[in-house]
């Protein structure tokens, strides 16, 4: 209102209260009545109130209000006029319309429920407690007031202006409620509270275990919203000694495995945290010190501490002690990257002020870790003593230093670092240690420092940190692909790994066609014998003659003298071929590819070879036997003619048999030599040269290794296969000896046939010369007729054996031929295409 000009505002006044009370056909003599004094004075205390809504300015919720109370009230009509009122009042707008029409509408809401709280008898200054108790414009005290003295004694405040100190009286009677309310006051409740804080019992409140937490003592008389209060604010305390509580704890137990270098990070952490909240609490209790002034003074100064405002004081320092008490749970039984990795889950969280908090704290707890990695990956040292790294080391031999030596530990494998990260870090410190402890090779500490300075970092401490998940793995990357280049460097050129391979093949794998050729003639008399009476050191000397007869001589010495001639554990009947076998000798670098189960494999596989080339020997060895020129001669035809054609039987026999076996072993030989050794090894080469790392290396050589051995048929799903052809190998070998005995019978007839035409007198000089005296018992001593006998069984019995032979013969290759498209190596099918090219023994065996 206008203090300028009273008189003319209060004619307006009068006025408009004469206008609203002339709609009243009831009322006579308006402007002398009471009626019309009380509504002077009632208009007079709405326009001089301070009506301030406690919502929001919303005019459509108002007037669903209105509408709402009227309906309640059973009003329908009145409740449709009032909305088709509304309607016109919204929707009117431009020139004389009404601005603001939310507080046109919240006015008439607040006189409506005035009016009826005055109907029901209840004073209307308790929903306008701003009024004015008094009409200064009219001078003269309301006559409504003496209702609200009366209230004053019941505890009910008039909060308004008016010269009677009535507000004063009113507060000092609130003061003395709550007196009486309250036994201790605010402010020994507020420095109890910060006792509380700090995990200390006060005057009042105290901890209590059975609440688990800090409260107001029952014997204390207080309101129960003061309870609440203090209640709420005494569970930072309660955070608190968690906190520190398993701080003291694990402070205590350092320098413990369970806890380790994360863990006491994680507690200096923590140990900060607390120190700023100390800061906090040392500002708040210097602020407690100042009286809190009563509702009705004006504070001389903001800084009092009340419940209410140490509520706002500690809301921030609440959700970070919550915070840290969730991660104390959840860490007390973790450490090393299992604990870093479980704070790193809460701090995927959307509130700054948590993400803010979380990511100081684990660039705090991570820094051990980071430190870790950094050590392992530029300088390959291993600086987990408490346990708490995610790659584990193990003392192990040297030639087991790459795949036993250190391995991922998945338990203490952060969750910000994925597995494949972890992987190149593990392999880049494995590789710096293979380089230095078996190359004896420092020249992986450039590479390490030329990756460190591409991917902006430093080798010194510090260099990483969490957050920085982009510059560790450029690093890993970097030395990863430096150092590994470096390895490889290393073993190709100054370890000559492929040189290595390569020897292996020629002999073990028996690659070196005239070695093996020349080893196997000088060696087959002694290996002919029992295995007991083989001497190894005259086999080392055959091998050794062997190598300088061949081309094997011109190879590089170092290779040369690791091939050694092993003799296997042997049994009472076994031969010298069945003992014997060569052996490469892989010293440190190398024997982490050749391993002992890798050579075990060379090993078997060169015993297949070796009989493969064993059977071939021995047919090549009974062909020589077999040469016409050396069988036929003018002297058989002398024999009788029975005699004559079983002769011819028996050999024509045994040459179809000796064909039919040099076939397949002929075929099985190229299929070995070329489909499987050369075809390998040609992979091998590729994928040795595409090889980024000593694992890929080792990956490629193991397929190399695995392909041989399965196409060999010596794989763990072809042992039945397998085993036919080591029984056709057998069999072979015992037609080698028919084969002899036959041809040796063949040789001795010849000799006798030709003794028996000769004189008695060249007889005796031929019998002096050659030294010999044959036995009155021979087959040919009784005469031609007995020769002629002797002769028919003999090739009659070599001819039933060489039956009963090739009968068994075909019986096994049937049986091998018909595995063969059983197995799932698709260079077999190949193998029983070259062996049954024209489908003879598909014929046979239709089924195969």
């Amino acid at each position: 209102m206008e203090e300028g000009d009273p008189s003319k505002v209060l004619d307006l006044i009068k006025e408009l209260v004469l206008r609203l009370l002339s709609h009243n056909p009831t009322s006579d003599s308006i402007s002398t009545s009471s009626h019309f004094d009380k509504s002077l004075r009632y208009a007079i205390r709405i326009l001089t109130s301070r009506m301030t809504p406690s919502i929001a300015p919303d005019a459509a919720a108002i007037a669903e209000s209105i509408k709402r109370r009227l309906a309640t009230e059973g009003k329908s009509s009145q409740a449709l006029t009032f909305a088709d009122l509304y309607t016109k009042f919204a929707s009117k707008t431009g020139p004389g319309s009404v601005n603001n029409k939310w507080a046109v509408l919240y006015l008439i809401k607040i006189v409506a429920e005035d009016r009826k709280c005055k109907r029901t008898q209840f004073e209307s200054s308790m929903l306008l407690p701003n009024l004015v108790a008094s009409d200064p414009v009219l001078g003269k005290n309301s006559g409504g007031l003496q209702p609200c003295e009366r209230e004053w004694q019941k505890g009910v405040l008039l909060v308004s202006k008016d010269p009677g100190n009535l507000r004063d009286i009113a507060f000092k009677e609130f003061a003395n409620l709550q007196k009486e309310e309250n036994e201790v006051t605010e402010e020994a409740l507020v420095r109890d509270v910060l006792y509380a804080c700090q995990g200390i019992d006060g005057k009042y409140v105290k901890f209590d275990n059975n609440a688990d937490g800090y409260v107001l003592s029952n014997l204390v008389k207080a309101p129960r919203a003061t309870r609440t209060m203090v209640r709420k604010l005494g569970e930072i305390g309660w955070l608190f000694r968690k906190v520190k509580g398993y701080i003291s704890e694990s402070m205590e137990r350092f320098p413990a495995e369970d806890v380790g270098t994360v863990g006491h990070a994680f507690c200096a952490t923590l140990q900060d945290e607390l120190s700023e909240y100390y800061k906090l609490l040392a500002v708040l209790e210097a602020q407690s010190m100042n009286p809190i002034p009563m509702i009705s003074e004006t504070a001389s100064s903001g800084n009092y501490l009340s419940l209410r405002r140490l509520t706002v004081w500690l809301s921030e320092p609440m959700v970070k002690m919550r915070l840290m008490a969730v991660l104390v749970d959840k860490c007390r039984v973790l450490k090393g990257g299992a604990m870093a990795g479980a704070i790193h889950l809460h701090a995927q969280h959307g509130d700054p002020l948590v993400l803010e908090f979380m990511c100081r704290l684990l660039r705090r707890v991570c820094s051990p870790l980071f430190e870790m990695v950094r050590s392992w990956v530029l300088e390959g040292e291993l600086e987990d003593i408490f346990a708490e790294f995610f790659v584990v080391g193990q003392q192990v031999k040297a030639e087991s230093l790459w795949r036993e030596g250190y391995r991922l530990r998945t338990s203490m494998l952060p969750s910000f670092i994925s597995q494949s990260l972890a992987r190149r870090i593990l392999r880049t410190g494995k590789s710096i240690n293979f380089l230095r402890v078996c190359c004896e090779d420092m020249g992986w500490a450039d590479a390490a420092t030329k990756a460190a300075v591409a991917a902006g970092t430093s080798t010194k401490r510090g260099g990483l940190g969490y957050g920085e998940t982009d510059a560790l793995e450029s690093l890993v990357d970097g030395a990863a692909k430096r150092i590994d280049k470096h390895l490889l460097d290393v073993i190709h050129k100054r370890y000559k790994f492929k040189d290595h391979c390569l020897a292996i093949k020629r002999y073990l794998l028996l690659g070196q066609g005239d070695f093996v050729q020349y080893l196997m003639d000088i060696v087959g008399p002694e290996l002919s014998e029992h295995a007991n009476a083989i001497s190894s050191f005259k086999l080392s000397g055959l091998l050794e003659t062997a190598i300088r007869s061949s081309n094997a001589q011109y190879d590089d010495p170092d290779i040369l003298d690791r091939l050694k001639v092993k003799m296997m554990p042997h049994g009472t009947g076994d031969r010298g071929w069945d003992v014997f076998s060569l052996e490469y000798e892989a010293r440190v670098p190398l024997d982490t590819v050749f391993t002992e189960l890798v050579m075990s494999k060379y090993l078997r596989i060169f015993n297949f070879l070796w009989k493969l080339r064993r059977v071939e020997h021995a047919l090549m060895g009974t062909w020589k036997t077999m040469k016409p020129n050396g069988i036929m001669s003018c002297s058989l035809t002398k024999l009788h003619h029975g005699v004559k054609k079983q002769l011819l039987s028996t050999l024509r026999r045994c040459q179809v048999l000796w064909v039919e076996m040099n076939h397949f072993v002929t075929n099985l030989q190229y299929y070995t030599m070329f489909e499987v050794l050369e075809v390998s090894w040609s992979d091998f080469s590729n994928e040795m040269e595409a090889a980024m790392d000593l694992d890929d290396l080792l990956a490629a050589h193991e397929k190399y290794l695995h392909s041989i051995f399965e196409k060999s048929l010596l794989g763990e799903q072809s042992q039945t296969l397998c085993k036919s052809l080591f029984g056709l190998f057998d069999l072979i070998l015992r037609f080698q000896s028919h084969a002899d005995r036959l041809y040796e019978g063949i040789h001795e007839l010849q000799c006798r046939t030709i003794e028996s035409s000769l004189p008695s007198r060249d007889k005796s000089k031929k019998n002096r010369s050659t030294g010999k005296s044959f036995d009155t018992s021979s087959w040919i001593a009784d005469g031609k007729n007995a020769l002629t006998r002797r002769a028919g069984e003999f090739l009659r019995n070599v001819e039933q054996d060489l039956a009963a032979l090739a009968k068994q013969y075909s019986s096994l290759l049937e049986g091998f031929i018909s595995q063969l498209p059983l197995q799932q190596h698709v260079d077999l099918k190949f193998l029983l295409f070259r062996l049954d090219f024209t489908e003879f023994y598909s014929q046979l065996q239709p089924h195969v």
